[in-house]
């Protein structure tokens, strides 16, 4: 009497290898090796870690950079948000708040305002506040062509920023690694202080 194996199958003791010829015996020794050699990639994945994607460093845009750019509107803008980060940098946050705000309204398509109005409040006591400025940057930016990565590091750091200090720890650190990768020399402390903005 025959003993069954799994699935009706004869068990392993009375199968006969006998009826595989020697191309099928061959591909499932390959089948097991390239099984082994999966499961051991596998295993060095799991102790080594994914390797990080390599990011080339930027020089990450200044406001004062941007003083002579665009129409007399833009440029009064600007005057206005280097003046904010002027007084932020002194500790008037109440001027600075008003400077930012006054440059958007003078020029409400003004990402930079929006940007610098967002880390006036990543500074403050409710950091969350910071993150549909950066919303409105990112949409003007990408509108009006002008993303980059000099100006794309401020966006990823300052949301890792908001992110971090309002209990999304986590996530805030992803974006605060990114930033630090792009511009170790600004965000390596995970921070963007008023005069590194300006």
């Amino acid at each position: 009497m025959r003993s069954e194996g799994f699935a009706g199958r004869p068990a392993t003791s009375e199968r006969r290898v006998t009826d595989a010829g020697p191309l099928e015996s061959l591909w499932g020794w390959a089948r097991a090796a390239i099984l082994g050699l999966l499961i051991c990639a596998g295993l060095a994945c799991a102790l080594v870690g994914p390797r990080e994607a390599r990011v080339d460093p930027v020089e990450p845009l200044r406001m004062s950079q941007l003083l002579q750019e665009g129409d007399a509107a833009r440029r009064a803008s600007q005057r206005l948000i280097v003046e904010g980060l002027d007084a932020d940098t002194l500790g008037e946050h109440a001027r600075a708040r008003a400077s930012y705000e006054r440059a958007i309204q003078v020029d409400a398509t003004n990402p930079y305002a929006y940007l610098a109005l967002a880390r006036h409040h990543v500074d403050g006591a409710r950091p969350e506040q910071a993150l549909p400025f950066l919303d409105q940057a990112r949409t003007l930016l990408e509108m009006q062509g002008a993303d980059a990565p000099e100006i794309e590091v401020h966006l990823v750091g300052l949301r890792g920023e908001a992110l971090y200090a309002s209990g999304g720890i986590h996530e805030g650190i992803v974006y605060l690694e990114q930033a630090r990768q792009m511009a170790p020399d600004v965000w390596g402390d995970g921070r963007l202080a008023p005069e590194e903005l300006r």
